[in-house]
């Protein structure tokens, strides 16, 4: 046929033209025109002419393209659209040619954003078409304003998906409708197999419609999917629905919703129906129309709650029991509005001289489960959601509710998540408080009225949870701690400012349960929060007994809680009532972090942990206080006999100032490769005595390669007396050095520099000299830096101490 003929002579002519004109370069760049015309609005060159000619055909041409030499095809990837430009990436590496930095400049020129100085990008491809995809889903970019992006040859969605790693879901769930479209169906497939991890930001509420696409968008891409992370952020008011559904689906478990198609992966017909049109209509009723399960679990435990607390406030009397007929009736009849149900009106203040029930937030939860040692739970100094008052076991032989009709499919969401089961006799009656506050033993989930979940079919699940200032109701902490209990993928948990509160019983209860599970994975817990009912060891404490196999763990209390003060009135008891007082058995621990509120903390508590600890090869502790030196000083003696692998130890804004010899017994460890003292007062007290006890400390530690004093005030005197760290007499091997912070002048830095230089030790590794005085002699500065750079590679900045004053002065 003529038309491939045509087709190679158009590349032959474009070869022969592209040479000629890469020649008529070059010689222009040896000797450059003294034309006018050779300025910035001069006519493009043929050259660029052709390049831009290639790019508009490269549907007929990119064969042709692909086999140009090096030098041509160099040259003509800059006027390629994005599509040819990332498809044409493999042939430009084996040619020895590089796309970054065209991918860094359509970054900077399209996108318009820099990337956090803390990222390090690796791929500038990926992370400009993951970008990419993102806008276009989102519909912040319009792809027809530049030649670009704009192709008609290729869906910008399915060219992109393939670089997604990370997706973000935001306010009203934008995108989640467009992905699970007919349409987009190739996308949603190619996302599954590349996407890792899914984050949701700043949710709002959101109708029906964009939950049931969420539903079936978080079964693809987890249950069918690749993503293996789950991250929600900065949720002030979590919609209860919402909430579950995303933890629900995370922890595998799928239902589809009323009028939902059947999964093609699956194969699983269709259950659901069609939407109710009265969706204030009763939950359980069999033969009514039903809410999809997410939304039944926040209301139905929500009419529990609020049918209890109406039994209460008008008579002003302890709590009431609930029967089995009652309790029915309140899941029942509580579902006649979801907004309403999730925003209930603010109940009136007992009246004076009335008991206040057991269950009350003031009061400490009941704990009265025979199996657990938990004795009582402690209030919160925070203000925390009110617990629910009474919930019946029910569903004895006569009440017992019973599934009629096709409608009834026992794997549905809320059966085994939320509903009154248990085959049990007439007036048995338990409290939510004595159970999910109290029974810290991994005891049956069927105790809190909820049937155990390993009966119900489940799909792949995700390994890594994190949830980031997303404030937990007693029925979201019910729902995630029952999750918990069996999630045995789950590797990684993170709770970030959630309000727990006295939840934090419950949460301990299940991740008991949950190490008690065959197969469990959970290594990594990362637990912070305002408040705490456990002052901060004991909460320690518990949960290494409760996860022996855990290797990270990271927990930080910002304020103490009213027994870090047993001085106080009123405050619980001694730790024996909470946790015991039997010896931690022996942990996996590898990594510690723990940020203390104020207050001077227990040694003997701290010291029990890191006995049980002896694989611990990281210790961080942040704002802790001890009540005397000894008392550190004793911790300091516990990590050298019981924690003989520990390698890196951090200490940050700590007064260490009357600590110098217990700094010193750290300095001589031989064991440490690197120590942190940030913020810490180390040379407020004698430092023309202490320093020169450090530094003849640390020449004589020849394993010690890490040394960091950011906020220490070491000033010009204290650097120089650490040079001699690297004298010729020293068997330091120190390599790493951060001085940040420490109102470090630019003469000093640069007779620091005359001593490295002078004693010819070569390259340390690095230095880090962040926020220091440097900007006050801007030319002692460079050149201190750059006969630094000779000896170690320098990280700096240029921060502006004059400024920062002000700004101090100003908050003072």
């Amino acid at each position: 046929m003529a038309a491939p003929e045509a087709w190679r002579a158009r590349s032959c002519w474009f070869c022969e033209v592209a040479a000629a004109t890469t020649m008529e370069a070059t010689s222009r760049e040896a000797a450059p025109a003294k034309s006018s015309a050779s300025g910035p609005n001069a006519p493009p060159a043929l050259f660029e002419l052709c390049g831009r000619a290639v790019s508009a055909h490269m549907g007929v041409l990119e064969s042709g393209v692909w086999a140009l030499p090096g030098p041509i095809l160099q040259s003509i990837l800059p006027l390629l659209n994005i599509y040819y430009l990332e498809r044409i990436e493999e042939t430009a590496l084996k040619k020895g040619l590089s796309t970054q930095a065209i991918w860094r400049r359509l970054w900077d020129e399209l996108m318009k954003t820099r990337p956090s100085s803390l990222e390090s990008v690796t791929c500038w491809r990926a992370k400009f078409m993951e970008a990419f995809f993102s806008h276009v889903l989102r519909g912040t970019i319009d792809v027809s304003s530049d030649r670009r992006l704009c192709d008609q040859r290729f869906s910008p969605l399915l060219h992109s998906s393939r670089h997604v790693r990370q997706l973000t879901i935001c306010n009203m769930l934008q995108g989640a409708t467009e992905l699970v479209a007919e349409p987009n169906r190739r996308v949603l497939e190619t996302l599954a197999s590349s996407l890792h991890t899914l984050k949701f930001r700043h949710l709002l509420f959101s109708d029906v419609a964009a939950q049931q696409s969420l539903r079936q968008l978080l079964h693809q891409l987890i249950h069918h999917g690749a993503v293996s992370q789950v991250s929600l952020y900065s949720w002030p008011v979590p919609e209860s629905a919402l909430f579950i559904l995303i933890l629900t689906m995370s922890a595998g478990f799928w239902q589809p919703g009323p009028g939902g198609p059947p999964c093609r992966l699956c194969g699983e017909a269709s259950r659901g129906r069609a939407p109710s049109r009265d969706e204030g209509s009763l939950l359980l009723g069999s033969r009514r129309p039903r809410r999809d399960a997410a939304e039944r679990c926040a209301a139905a435990l929500m009419a529990s709650r609020r049918k209890s607390e109406a039994k209460q406030m008008p008579r002003a009397a302890p709590a009431t029991r609930v029967t089995r007929r009652s309790t029915q009736e309140s899941l029942t009849a509580g579902g006649t509005d979801l907004k309403r149900e999730l925003h209930p009106p603010a109940t009136s203040h007992e009246a004076p001289g009335t008991k206040r029930p057991p269950s009350a937030p003031a009061a400490t939860s009941s704990a009265s489960s025979s199996t657990s040692s938990y004795k009582r739970a402690p209030a919160s100094s925070a203000p925390q959601p009110k617990p629910l008052k009474r919930f019946k076991r029910a569903a004895g032989k006569k009440g017992a509710r019973t599934r009629q009709g096709p409608g009834a499919e026992s794997e549905d969401l809320y059966d085994f998540v939320f509903i009154v089961a248990g085959e049990k006799e007439d007036g048995e009656e338990m409290e939510i408080g004595e159970v999910a506050c109290g029974a810290l033993d991994g005891s049956d989930p069927s105790c809190l009225g909820l049937p155990a979940l390993e009966a119900s079919q489940r799909f792949r699940s995700i390994s890594t949870l994190e949830l980031f200032t997303v404030p937990l109701s007693t029925e979201a902490a019910l729902t995630l701690c029952h999750l918990l209990s069996s999630w045995v993928s789950l590797e990684s948990l993170t709770l970030s400012y959630n309000g727990l509160g006295s939840n934090i019983f419950r949460l301990l209860d299940s991740l008991r349960a949950l190490s008690g599970q065959a197969g469990c994975r959970l290594r990594a817990l990362h637990l912070s929060d305002l408040f705490s009912p456990l002052p901060i060891l004991e909460l320690t404490r518990a949960i290494v007994r409760a996860l022996p196999l855990l290797r990270v763990l990271s927990i930080r209390v910002d304020h103490p809680s009213q027994r870090d003060n047993p001085g106080v009135p009123g405050n619980a008891g001694p730790p024996s009532l909470i946790i015991g007082d039997e010896e931690i058995p022996e942990n996996c621990l590898e990594q510690l972090e723990m940020g203390f509120p104020r207050g001077a903390q227990p040694a003997p508590l701290l010291c029990s942990v890191l006995k049980a600890s002896g694989s611990l090869q990281q210790l961080s502790l942040d704002s802790a206080t001890f009540a005397s030196p000894q008392d550190f000083g004793l911790v300091l003696q516990t990590l050298k006999e019981y924690n003989l692998a520990l390698k890196r130890l951090s200490f940050h804004d700590m007064n260490l100032a009357d600590c110098q010899s217990e700094v010193l017994f750290l300095l001589q460890n031989l064991t440490l490769q690197e120590i942190t003292f940030s913020f810490c007062r180390l040379f407020e007290k004698r430092p023309a005595q202490f320093l020169p006890e450090m530094v003849a400390a640390m020449k004589g530690n020849s394993t010690l390669k890490g040394l960091r004093l950011p906020g220490n005030r070491l000033g010009n005197a204290g650097l120089l007396a650490l040079a001699d760290v690297f004298s010729e007499d020293s068997s330091s091997s120190l390599c790493q050095l951060d001085i940040s912070s420490n109102c470090i002048k630019p003469d000093g830095l640069l007779e620091f520099a005359k001593r490295l230089e002078r004693w010819g030790r070569g390259a340390f590794g690095h230095l880090r000299l962040f926020q220091n005085w440097l900007d006050q002699d801007a030319v002692t500065a460079r050149e201190a830096i750059r006969r630094l750079r000779a000896t170690c590679h320098v990280v700096s900045d240029s921060w502006d101490s004059s400024q920062a004053f002000a700004d101090y002065v100003s908050t003072m």
